[in-house]
């Protein structure tokens, strides 16, 4: 059961948004510890370089996984052009009254 009452049909952006909140909350714990302002900006800019990286590379994989997905389910031209319906060894056969040499 999930407690926020909405599908997750985005992990990845589950993912982004927990590092955007970790983006914010960096700075802050950086501050109580010590740290002066100016630090605390530098690593949250780099943090959001970050995770900013991480979001573009998690949509880039995303699609390309779908693309892969979506041909996959597409039968290839070789076996639609060799698919018969027809049983294995009536396949040369153009109507079902000739004789075949064979007989």
């Amino acid at each position: 059961m999930q407690s926020s009452g909405r599908p997750h049909d985005d992990p990845a952006g589950d993912v982004v948004r927990w590092a955007a909140f970790s983006c914010l909350l960096v700075p802050v714990v950086l501050v109580v510890y010590g740290t002066s302002f100016g630090g605390a900006a530098v690593a949250t800019l780099g943090l959001f370089v970050v995770t900013a990286a991480c979001l573009v590379l998690l949509r880039h994989s995303e699609r390309t996984a779908a693309r892969v997905r979506a041909e996959e389910r597409l039968p290839s031209a070789h076996r639609r052009r060799h698919s018969r319906s027809a049983p294995a060894g009536r396949r040369g056969c153009r109507t079902s009254d000739s004789a075949s040499p064979h007989d």
